[in-house]
């Protein structure tokens, strides 16, 4: 590395540009980053990773807090259809670096991987920190090094990279970057897009960050959103449409999160685009037929209601007792009574069903995208080579959720910022050592 002075020197000067020759700059020590530089460094070309936050890969050690889902066990080509349009681009890097491959890395890094019951692949430690300690451990010792509170404000005018640093700026010039900085979604651990207007200026067409994998607003009352909020509503059906996910969702202070939500939110950002609001339909009892449900709650009011005097009029028991008895904890009964519209407490078993097995939610909006876990826009692949380069500079390189892709958790996520890291590292040592012949 050679320092090149500026060729004025006075206290206006811009700071000194440290030239790396030879050298690849990645900017993000997240999973994509750290991806890339391991194809590198694999390659033989020396890497320098720049980190803006304190530490490494914060938003990876957060998605492991609960344990982490590395990817998914299902057949490829299944797997491959859950990205949507954005298959066609993605597949190559993900078949080069399938699944299993990923399986067999985290064993390599000591970290043995196991299937759950849901097809999802966990590491046994089920957490991310023992994984992330490996793999840093692993390329230090391949030669990489590693700058953190290295904050990338842009490109100076000869090209060279700006960072803000607890000493003030510093400039690189090396012969490539990778780029790994990350979407829209929890900007307190260092993703916050703001890199996007740099790339704009540069000539990259930017679409547009929007929330994924995340909740929606409902609009509670406040006595719900009181007594309710943090409760789990589980074993439920949603639908929107004809497109329905059964399994478990979290009532928040505003609407609902968790899986099942997160796995209709990219139809319900779309369809809100349309529209004012979207209806979801829940059906609390999925086990039970109208039919078997309504065969319940007659039961149970037959069962519940106390011997009269002849002539005297029989009641039924309370709706909360009725739900109860039909099966729904108390999350699931303060939901219908918050969402209910009907008068449930004088319905007939074969009507409370069907309100039980369609509960109308109104969705009036998505989760702020601050609260997303992962977010949709960012560069579009038509300001991108096969390579991971951009178009408007081909010793640029990108990858991860800078990229216009979304899917859903389940490990897709993780699965891809690795697998187009590696392929954004491969594109970055082929220039690297192209332009070296070209020097020779």
């Amino acid at each position: 590395m050679v320092l090149a002075a500026p060729q004025s020197a006075g206290p206006d000067a811009p700071p000194l540009t440290e030239r790396m020759e030879g050298v690849v700059a990645i900017i993000g020590a997240g999973p994509a980053g750290l991806a890339a530089a391991e194809v590198l460094l694999e390659a033989g070309t020396p890497v320098r990773i720049f980190e803006g936050m304190p530490t490494p890969a914060r938003k990876f050690l957060m998605a492991g807090r609960g344990g982490l889902n590395i990817t998914h066990s299902e057949p490829l080509e299944q797997f491959l259809g859950r990205y949507g349009s954005a298959r066609r681009r993605l597949e190559e890097a993900i078949a080069d670096f399938p699944p299993e491959r990923l399986q067999a890395w985290c064993a390599d890094l000591g970290q043995e991987t196991f299937v759950g019951t849901s097809g999802r692949v966990f590491p046994k430690a089920m957490k991310s920190s023992p994984l992330l300690r490996a793999w840093l451990s692993r390329l230090l010792a391949m030669g990489a090094q590693l700058s953190s509170r290295h904050l990338w404000k842009g490109w100076s005018e000869d090209g060279s990279l700006i960072f803000m640093t607890r000493d003030g700026e510093r400039r690189f010039k090396p012969s490539a970057t990778v780029f790994a900085l990350g979407g829209a979604s929890w900007p307190r651990l260092g993703a916050d897009g703001s890199w996007s207007e740099s790339f704009a200026r540069k000539g990259a067409t930017i679409t547009p960050f929007e929330p994924t994998n995340c909740g929606v607003r409902v609009g509670w009352s406040e006595p719900f959103s009181l007594r309710f909020a943090g409760q789990a509503v589980k074993s439920t059906r949603f639908s929107i449409g004809e497109t329905s996910v059964r399994g478990e969702a979290i009532v928040t202070a505003e609407g609902l999160e968790g899986g099942a939500i997160y796995s209709l939110s990219s139809h319900i950002r779309k369809l809100l685009k349309q529209t004012d609001g979207v209806t979801m339909i829940l059906d609390l009892a999925p086990d039970l037929t109208a039919d078997r449900l309504a065969d319940r709650l007659w039961r149970s009011d037959q069962r519940s209601q106390p011997q009269s005097l002849p002539g005297s009029r029989k009641s039924r028991p309370s709706l909360a007792n009725r739900l109860r008895r039909a099966g729904l904890n108390d999350t699931a009964v303060g939901l219908f009574r918050e969402l209910s519209r009907a008068q449930p407490q004088s319905l007939s078993p074969s009507d409370l069903a069907d309100c039980i097995k369609r509960l109308p939610v109104r969705i009036v909006s998505m989760a702020p995208i601050d609260r997303a876990i992962s977010t949709a826009g960012g560069i579009a692949w038509t300001s991108i080579r096969n390579n991971y380069s951009l178009n408007c500079d081909p010793g640029v390189f990108v990858c991860g959720e800078m990229i216009d892709w979304e899917a859903p958790t389940g490990g897709y996520l993780l699965q891809a910022c690795i697998a187009t890291g590696r392929a954004a590292g491969r594109g970055a040592a082929t220039f690297v050592r192209s332009r070296s012949f070209a020097d020779a």
